[in-house]
């Protein structure tokens, strides 16, 4: 983390070596008077909402759960496939929380006050924390107050996105990249020392949905993280919980991929999501080894390619990364190429006449 001595023992965490003011905040006013204000928004647009159930559904694999929403609002965004025997929201808004139709139970508790959970030891099958862990002052004491009250086996899972509210958001928080966000969450559960290793997952650059307000700025869907781990238990009593991945659109029907491979040269196609390609100017630099003046590139961001792209490269190691289909007419060889944006190389697209 930038900024940080580095960390190299394993069992080290960074919560000893953190300067003093890390999750300081802008506005240190009362967290009860500052949330005391209804806000019945969402906080994340419609499609990263329904990855956000859809991530939460997939590993919530216990049949009547009892679940403790930390944090809560209005909407705790458990999808209706889970059927909970028992669901307690957890947080500073009275109203919010009433409305809550996921809820049987409602707690008024401010975590910054007091990380002290009011429960007790082994409790929940599953704790959510949906886009508020970076509101945590203290937070690892509460990652180990929430190990207290876990069952064993039992899941913690913490979402979050790039929004926030900057006034209350920790200075670490605000200061780091997004890889930096997701180290500092994992070592939140490392320094507990009472979950199995965390798994990380993210979705990221998918198109905005076309009726969200700020669609027509061209900028992609708000990302999701979650970051997710077990409480430590007894081999029998281990959760078997699937591998998180999300559905790419656009998929091409018909054929295989390896017959409509064989006619890029002729169609100039995506063999991924059948669009055209568009022409690109190859960077000239002495460095470059292309034999092409241009390439083709596919740049459909709903192009499935591109959409999986960012879960392959982060389980690789290379968060925020994906890539997109190129074509090289010389060598007719398929390429891939790498992307950190959905807008990343379209400064280079030629149109069709434009040749330079």
């Amino acid at each position: 983390m930038s900024g940080m001595p580095e960390v190299t023992l394993r069992d080290q965490t960074l919560e000893k070596i953190l300067p003093e003011d890390a999750f300081s905040r802008m506005d240190e006013m009362d967290d009860r008077v500052f949330y005391e204000k209804d806000r019945f928004v969402e906080h994340l647009d419609s499609l990263a909402l329904s990855t956000v159930e859809k991530i939460t559904g997939d590993l919530i694999v216990e049949e009547s759960p009892v679940i403790l929403d930390l944090m809560a609002g209005w909407d705790s965004h458990i999808p209706p496939r889970v059927r909970p025997s028992r669901v307690v929201g957890l947080g500073l808004n009275a109203n919010e929380l009433e409305e809550n139709k996921a809820l049987t139970e409602v707690v008024l508790h401010d975590l910054n006050a007091n990380p002290r959970l009011p429960f007790d030891e082994n409790t929940f099958d599953v704790v959510l924390n949906t886009v508020s862990v970076d509101y945590m002052t203290r937070p690892y004491d509460v990652f180990r107050d929430v190990a207290r009250i876990l069952k064993p086996g039992g899941l913690f899972l913490v979402l979050f996105s790039n929004r926030m509210f900057p006034q209350k958001a920790v200075k670490l928080w605000k200061e780091s990249g997004e890889k930096d966000r997701i180290t500092l969450v994992e070592d939140f559960f490392r320094a507990s020392h009472a979950f199995e290793k965390p798994k990380v997952f993210l979705s990221k650059g998918r198109p905005r949905p076309g009726d969200d307000k700020y669609a027509h700025l061209g900028i992609p869907s708000d990302p999701v993280y979650a970051v997710y781990g077990e409480k430590r238990a007894e081999e029998g009593m281990k959760k078997s919980r699937p591998e998180l991945h999300v559905a790419a659109c656009g998929e091409m029907a018909g054929g295989n991929l390896q017959a409509r491979m064989k006619t890029i040269k002729d169609n100039l196609c995506c063999p991924h999501c059948g669009q055209r390609m568009k022409k690109w100017a190859v960077p000239q630099s002495p460095f470059c080894t292309w034999d092409a003046e241009f390439m083709y590139i596919c740049f459909h961001d709903e192009c499935p390619y591109l959409q999986r792209g960012w879960e392959v490269m982060g389980k690789q190691g290379n968060m925020g990364l994906s890539y997109r289909f190129m074509y090289d007419p010389v060598r007719d060889a398929s390429l891939t190429v790498p992307v950190p944006t959905l807008d990343a190389l379209k400064e280079s697209i030629v149109e069709e006449g434009d040749e330079f």
